[in-house]
């Protein structure tokens, strides 16, 4: 679900949107002036959430972006199952089996407390809150 638009200029280190249907979140954003016939242009250096992968978006500076809603969500592990961990919801106490970042592996024990992010019904293990 769609929170709000934002524009191209708006964006600033750590806002989260969507380009191209994944929600990526800025490390930095370079704005050129605008010309005497011209808008201004926005380059923007991001990083999906669920991936990692870098990109870089050159956009005119109107160019306006959907913002997710991201709920953060607490959860206990389970075990850990091949490259996915399992866990269990602790409000509603559903299980789940999320991907996680290869950083976090150590730490994800049985019964540890992880906080996990749902991103336009894409979820994954963020970090480990206990």
């Amino acid at each position: 679900m769609v929170l709000k638009l934002i524009n191209a200029t708006s964006c600033g280190p750590g806002t989260t949107f969507l380009y191209e249907g994944k929600a990526v979140t800025v490390i930095s954003n370079d704005i050129s002036k605008t010309g005497k016939h011209g808008a201004s242009k926005c380059r923007m250096e991001c990083r999906e959430i669920f991936t990692g992968k870098k990109k870089i978006i050159a956009v005119p500076g109107d160019n306006r972006f959907d913002v997710p809603l991201i709920q953060k969500r607490r959860a206990q592990v389970l075990g850990l199952v091949g490259t996915k961990v399992s866990i269990m919801d602790l409000e509603n106490f559903e299980t789940l089996e999320l991907a996680y970042d290869e950083e976090i592996k150590d730490k994800l024990l049985p019964e540890a407390q992880v906080e996990y992010w749902d991103v336009e019904s894409q979820e994954k293990v963020v970090m480990r809150v206990f």
